[in-house]
């Protein structure tokens, strides 16, 4: 585990991507982070994919390396205890992140009343705080529409969260800068956001509300093309299908290179008056140019130029399941530091991954297990509460908190 973070102490209250998120690699970088849920579990508990135990794969990659404790929400006495875990007292504590959010008991206004320095983030889902996913929020902004197969005429979703992965970083971001300013201030504060904006944002700074405001031509599906350069995926000889990416000058002449077209682009550009050395020009004569490439890699194995292809330096891929790339990515396996092989109770051996980011001078990279539900209820009362031996047992005894530690 990376120490960058550590004696940080955040609370968690939260379901599903993108403050999951948010919270794991806070503590991938050494924070305490502490998730509450309820006793039953939290919405999350169970999402697919699951194991054939029942427990939830989802789950376990959301939350590792957390602290969890488990209360009964609905009553007056776990909303009070959750309200202490937020607002204890320490230093490099008082940080919330939450997308429940929750009027009364458990916003910025109330809670600060017990800790005035509070820094509380919530992901909404958009800015009037209703509901929002990847699924609503994409069809919404027009994303299905430039997706799937060139003149396919149905709308075609996209099975990666991307918003809620972007906006799981950016709550990190927040309360890390937020933090920073309260180091220098004093001053607590209350960060909003909402997936819909996130979403909005980011395509604002691609250039695609722009885009369509100011182009008369609406922009349609490109299939597996890369929009406005040149990238194609092309069928082997030995049903192998590979992606071929020529964005830079220096990619597309590789490209060109190792497959020794080099004569039959010349004619192309002289039949059409367009220089291939200019991405928009490749993008234009997409077509042709896969036509020219498309019969070379039809005769090859993939095992006929892999390790050439990898030798030039091209921006290539092979199309692979999920299931595929455990067998034959290296990056996939403890080959890979970030990986280290795990047994996880109930869910199987596999491996799991540590934080992407590497610090130098702040400890080794290690993958820790998301915990068992209220596996930490008990020191979490003891430690962070305040709470005695009394309280505690009087709290179990009344099915206040349970614990599913081991």
């Amino acid at each position: 585990m990376s120490t960058v973070l550590s004696g940080m102490r955040v609370v968690e209250g939260s379901a599903f991507v993108a403050v999951p998120l948010a919270g794991m690699t806070l503590a991938q970088m050494g924070a305490d982070v502490i998730r509450f849920d309820r006793i039953e579990g939290g919405l999350d508990a169970k999402r697919w994919p699951v194991a054939e135990s029942g427990q939830s794969h989802f789950w376990a990659g959301m939350n590792k390396g957390k602290r969890s404790i488990a209360v009964n929400m609905r009553s007056p006495e776990g909303k009070e205890l959750i309200t202490r875990v937020i607002t204890a007292p320490g230093e490099d504590a008082g940080l919330f992140i939450s997308n429940l959010r929750v009027r009364g008991w458990m916003d910025h206004e109330t809670l600060s009343q017990h800790r005035n320095d509070l820094i509380m983030v919530t992901l909404m889902g958009d800015r009037f705080g209703r509901p929002a996913v990847d699924y609503t929020v994409n069809p919404a902004l027009g994303i299905p529409h430039i997706t799937g197969p060139e003149g396919h005429p149905d709308p075609v979703a996209n099975a990666l969260p991307a918003w809620d992965l972007i906006a799981g970083n950016m709550v990190v971001s927040a309360l890390l800068a937020a933090e920073r300013r309260r180091l220098r201030t004093g001053l607590g504060d209350d960060v909003e956001l909402s997936l819909k904006d996130v979403a909005a944002a980011n395509l604002g700074h691609l250039g695609m509300i722009g885009d369509a405001a100011t182009n008369p031509k609406q922009r349609g599906k490109s299939g597996n093309d890369l929009y406005g350069a040149y990238g194609h995926d092309f069928l082997c000889a030995d049903g192998q299908r590979v992606m071929v990416i020529g964005l830079t000058d220096r990619q597309w002449k590789l490209i060109v290179d190792a497959t020794q077209s080099g004569e039959a682009m010349a004619a192309l550009e002289k039949e059409t008056g367009l220089s291939l050395k200019e991405e928009s020009n490749r993008w234009a004569l997409r077509r042709q140019i896969s036509s020219v490439l498309e019969p070379w890699f039809a005769k090859r194995n993939l095992s006929d130029f892999a390790a050439e292809f990898d030798k030039a330096g091209l921006t290539w891929s092979v199309f692979r399941s999920l299931k595929d790339a455990l067998e034959h990515d290296k990056d996939l396996t403890t080959d890979n530091p970030m990986f280290t092989m795990m047994d996880q109770q109930g869910l199987g051996r596999f491996p799991v991954p540590a934080s992407p980011v590497s610090f130098a001078h702040s400890g080794q990279n290690e993958a820790r297990p998301a915990p068992r539900l209220g596996e930490h209820t008990e020191e979490i009362l003891s430690e962070v509460v305040g709470a005695d031996d009394t309280e505690i047992a009087q709290l179990f005894d009344k099915g206040i908190v349970s614990s599913q530690a081991a």
